[in-house]
């Protein structure tokens, strides 16, 4: 079994899209990035690729490169997921929190749960997705994500 955990943080700026997870969130407001600025599939990346002792995911995907200027992240997940693959690792969890003062994000937890299991080809009760606000503790003006990953070998 190995173990990898992910960071990630994006500034709130007014207008554009909030994307979690892949996820479209229905705010007036989105993340400010070089790609998409999707806090949670960052994280998440990060995660796996440091359970495989990887490159983190800006040196996959650096912001030196136009190709990923408003980039969809979902296309990160898809690459880390192709290294798993090729190494023979497969999910066994995943452990998501997103710190984020508005919106409330209930509503889209299970959504998000159910595209990163889809994209991962992996079981929805093996992802946790939990939303924190701070209660004033952090900026208001920022959107946090941290994530954390078991990997094991596939048996094939």
């Amino acid at each position: 079994m190995r173990i990898g955990f992910g960071f990630d943080s994006h500034k709130i700026k007014k207008g554009g899209k909030l994307i979690l997870g892949g996820v479209n969130i229905k705010c007036d407001f989105g993340l400010s990035g070089f790609s998409d600025a999707d806090v949670v599939i960052h994280a998440l990346s990060d995660a796996i690729l440091g359970a495989m002792s990887k490159k983190d995911i800006g040196e996959y995907f650096p912001d030196t490169d136009e190709v990923n200027r408003d980039r969809d992240s979902s296309d990160f997940i898809k690459y880390v997921k192709q290294i798993m693959d090729a190494e023979s690792y497969q999910i066994n969890n995943i452990d998501i929190t997103i710190i984020l003062e508005k919106p409330k994000l209930i509503p889209y937890k299970q959504e998000i749960k159910n595209n990163l299991a889809r994209i991962l080809e992996t079981e929805e009760k093996n992802v946790s997705v939990k939303a924190k606000s701070t209660e004033g503790a952090f900026p208001v003006d920022t959107a946090v994500c941290f994530s954390l990953v078991t990997l094991v070998k596939s048996k094939f």
